[in-house]
């Protein structure tokens, strides 16, 4: 075996076959690196690079051989590269490797990456944990006895049969109690809207007849105004009609009344029907008429716009009646409550039918109690004084 000029030692020329071996630098020793021998032609053997030092003028003495080769067969050579000429190429570590024993870092050093494994699956997805053990059924606690008015209902659905029973089955199936709540609550909507209802009436009979009722009494008031302008004086060859008390035709307004103490006042038209008395008091047919001998008999609504306050009056309040010519003056003598069919408190002389009167006097009537009508309230009065129109208002209405 002989060297040549690049410090390689070559092998005799023998069957055209060369073994070549590596250059050992002085240092440490590199990482064992796995070795791939190959077979190739000896044509294709390439020359190492790694010139000689030129310092030293000659080759550097190798402090250690490895041992050759052994002797490949005739036709083929045994390459053994470098350690930079391995297969697998592992890049260069920027930081310096620090070598055991040397105290220091070689600058030329590669760094051994260890082999990456494949992950642990448990790792990865996380211990699984172990299946909770069933406790005996001696060792669970006992059953909670249900409270007064609850229910214990299943959880998960119950075979029944080749189907199952859903747990909403057992929250939504009716039973007796439950029809009679949902009756109970029916019926009870039904009264709050009954009483929605009847407030509404009520508030109606109370405002809003009272305003319509004013209007309606304006207007009766100019046709009674306007007819006592038409009719002609007093002529003793007009007599009265027939069956109307003396007060002549039937007309929409007869007379007027005021309360002086209550602050009101209304047309009186002649008739007591529902018709007749819905907007204005009126009066009773074949009684007196204002100011005559007799019993002036007029009924009206317990409402707001007519007989609301009544009962107010006490003896010696003034009840004052106006007609074409002259004021009436009466005064309360007697409040009483009486049931519906006691018609004698209109007649001539009150609570005495058949008897002859010596007095004028006036009488009104009106339902008894509020927003009901089982009796009837009765306010009397007699005549005091007559006062004709020409000598002003009385004094009662503040003339």
């Amino acid at each position: 075996m002989t060297g040549d000029q690049n410090g390689r030692h070559r092998a005799p020329d023998t069957s055209d076959a060369t073994a070549v071996i590596p250059r050992v630098v002085d240092g440490p020793a590199p990482s064992p690196l796995p070795r791939r021998i190959t077979e190739q032609p000896a044509s294709t053997a390439r020359p190492h690079p790694r010139p000689l030092d030129a310092s030293a003028g000659s080759r550097q003495p190798a402090p250690a051989v490895r041992p050759p080769a052994p002797e490949p067969s005739p036709d083929t050579t045994a390459v053994i590269p470098k350690a930079v000429d391995t297969t697998a190429v592992i890049p260069k570590v920027a930081r310096p490797v620090v070598v055991p024993g040397t105290g220091g870092a070689a600058p030329d050093q590669t760094a051994v990456i260890p082999k990456v494994t494949a992950p642990d699956m448990t790792t990865v997805m996380g211990a699984v944990p172990p299946a909770p053990v069933k406790p005996h059924p001696s060792e669970l606690p006992p059953p909670v006895k249900p409270r007064r008015g609850e229910r214990v209902v299943r959880l998960r659905a119950e075979h029944v049969g080749d189907d199952y029973r859903s747990v909403y089955s057992e929250l939504t199936r009716p039973t007796v109690w439950s029809r009679i709540r949902s009756g109970i609550r029916v019926g009870g909507e039904l009264m709050i809207t009954f009483g929605l209802v009847v407030l509404l009436f009520a508030a109606y009979e109370v405002w809003g007849v009272g305003v319509v009722q004013g209007g309606k009494q304006d207007a009766l008031a100019g046709a009674l105004e306007q007819q006592w302008a038409n009719e002609p004086g007093d002529d003793p060859t007009v007599g009265p009609t027939a069956g109307t008390g003396g007060l002549g035709s039937k007309t929409a307004g007869i007379a007027k009344l005021y309360i002086p103490k209550l602050g009101q006042q209304w047309v009186v038209v002649d008739g007591v029907t529902q018709a007749d008395i819905r907007y204005a008091p009126g009066h009773y047919p074949d009684t007196a008429g204002p100011g005559q001998i007799g019993n002036f008999s007029v009924a009206g609504h317990r409402n707001r716009a007519t007989f609301w306050r009544l009962d107010e009056l006490d003896n010696g309040d003034a009840i004052v009646v106006e007609d074409k010519s002259n004021w009436y003056v009466y005064h309360v003598v007697k409040t009483r409550i009486v049931l519906p069919t006691q018609v004698e408190v209109v007649a001539p002389v009150p609570m005495l039918p058949g008897s002859k009167p010596t007095k004028a006097m006036v009488t009104l009537t009106t339902c008894n109690p509020k927003f009901d009508n089982y009796q009837r309230l009765i306010v009397h009065g007699e005549l005091v004084r007559t006062q004709p129109k020409s000598q002003g208002d009385p004094a009662e209405l503040g003339g």
